[in-house]
């Protein structure tokens, strides 16, 4: 069996745990694979990316790329159409697609949060936070979405229906707000993309962040006793989705929960 080289380009994925999933999941399903991280400064990314593209089989993008690398792209396949945004790139064939709205939905499931009659509250409208709307309304659930500029998150409740923009944040009351920004990690860590009293008023609150496990959005909502669900999962069922891609593998969502409990066994 051939090695796939692999990667997960982003501007700064020096803490991703995608390669140790990734090398898990091949493990454990007989793949196998080189996994890098490799960080690109935003001036770069249009120079490096058809090297990376011809130099590897097959790579995850993450912030601030999966919108940016579709102009590459010779198509777009499934939900990466539908949101608009890729996370998961062949490169023979130059096709993304997007697993990150399954593995967020799988993340609920297994977590027990409800969807369907709910209200939600997405913090951020960039790819990870269109994916999430989309993912969220079509299950059944009515959403809204704030993102700092509120053009980004009028165009995506333009897009999908079921989601409403939202130009200020009013303290009211939702079962779950999701933070699909990047504030809490890097350089914001320590910092909350909203307050205590937002988020007391809130049944779940849900971090696409993974590392810090806590951050300070989840340890606020902690501390006002209420539910909270850090975003490794939906990054491990987004690589186990996305491995079946690299493989051309029928995905199973009893064995993509079983790899996550062995992983957890495992770290």
């Amino acid at each position: 069996m051939k090695t796939l080289k692999l990667a997960v380009i982003g501007k700064d994925v020096s803490k991703s745990e995608s390669p140790k999933i990734h090398n898990f999941i091949a493990e454990k399903l007989g793949n196998k694979i080189s996994y890098e991280r490799i960080s690109i400064p935003e001036n770069e990314f249009e120079n490096r990316l058809d090297n990376l593209i011809n130099g590897l089989d097959g790579f995850n993008v993450t912030i601030p790329y999966k919108l940016s690398i579709i102009p590459h792209l010779n198509s777009i396949e499934g939900d990466a159409q539908t949101f608009g945004a890729v996370n998961t790139v062949l490169t023979g064939e130059r096709k993304g697609y997007n697993t990150d709205g399954m593995g967020f939905m799988l993340m609920l499931e297994v977590e027990g949060v409800e969807v369907k009659g709910k209200t939600f509250l997405v913090l951020g409208a960039g790819g990870a936070g269109r994916s999430v709307a989309k993912k969220l309304s079509d299950g059944g659930a009515e959403v809204f979405i704030y993102n700092r500029s509120y053009a980004k998150a009028k165009a995506v409740a333009d897009e999908f229906g079921g989601v409403t923009a939202l130009q200020t944040l009013e303290n009211k009351t939702y079962y779950a707000i999701i933070n699909a920004t990047g504030i809490g990690m890097h350089e914001t860590v320590g910092v909350s993309p909203v307050g205590r009293e937002l988020l007391s008023m809130c049944e779940v609150a849900v971090d696409l962040i993974y590392v810090p496990w806590v951050s300070k959005f989840l340890e606020i909502a902690a501390g006002l006793g209420k539910k909270t669900v850090n975003g490794e999962q939906m990054l491990f069922y987004q690589a186990y989705y996305s491995q079946c891609i690299y493989f051309g593998k029928s995905a199973d969502l009893n064995e993509a929960k079983t790899l996550y409990t062995q992983y957890q066994e495992k770290i």
